[in-house]
């Protein structure tokens, strides 16, 4: 489920409600749209249907029942991926270890100043708009694709790699003639200019992750990844 975007949303999930108090009235004396939780588990029956919003999540690392380091667990589930800045109040180093290598754009120990939280929030804000904005040119791209007919998609899965008209026809078995229509219909569904273009969005469709040659080619409409699913956006 989606909803008209105003602003971003700050996240704030913490079991204490005096921590969710000062810093709801710490983000908003600042500007921010702030949203407290008590629990993980609440803030994530909550993003499951409102996941699409821009923001980040100042989460708790400790917390009873789900945990934050678990949340961030449950999060890596939707795409696009919404930063998080874990808070701790014992600087507990192996969990920041984890919670850093797992993606988290900050690790901040209790009590925490505007000097502080203010900046992190706001790189989480400026990680969370860059990422959005290529995971909608992702879906574009991957709308786009789905529009090829089978043979089309064949015919870029190749020519993409460099082979000529002649090699495409010979790899596919059929006429020169028929791979020139078939590249100009790509090259028009794809709405680029130029072979480089189609290079890129190629490389950003993840078709270079894919094995080469005409029989892997006649798979990739299948191993592409659609729109609608959860296919990963680079950090």
């Amino acid at each position: 489920m989606a909803r008209e975007e105003t602003s971003p949303i700050v996240y704030v999930v913490d079991d204490d409600a005096s921590v969710r108090k000062a810093l709801a009235r710490l983000l908003t004396s600042a500007g921010y749209a702030a949203q407290t939780f008590a629990s993980a588990r609440q803030f994530l029956d909550h993003f499951r249907q409102w996941h699409e919003v821009a923001g980040c999540v100042v989460l708790d690392l400790s917390m009873p029942g789900l945990s934050g380091l678990d949340l961030q667990t449950e999060l890596k589930a939707f795409t696009p991926p919404i930063p998080i800045i874990f808070l701790t109040g014992h600087g507990d180093i192996p969990s920041s270890v984890q919670a850093m290598k797992d993606g988290a754009t900050d690790f901040l120990v209790k009590p925490v100043n505007d000097q502080q939280l203010l900046p992190a929030v706001a790189q989480a804000l400026a990680r969370n708009r860059e990422v959005r904005l290529r995971h909608t040119e992702w879906r574009e791209l991957r709308r786009r694709a789905d529009t090829l007919t089978p043979r089309e998609l064949e015919v870029m899965a190749l020519i993409v790699r460099g082979l000529l008209n002649k090699q495409v026809a010979a790899e596919l078995g059929t006429g020169e003639k028929t791979v020139k229509v078939h590249r100009s219909r790509v090259v028009e569904k794809m709405g680029v200019q130029s072979l480089a273009e189609l290079v890129r969005d190629a490389e950003k469709l993840g078709m270079f992750s894919l094995p080469t040659g005409v029989s892997a080619a006649r798979q990739k409409s299948n191993a592409l990844p659609r729109a609608g699913g959860r296919a990963q956006v680079a950090n």
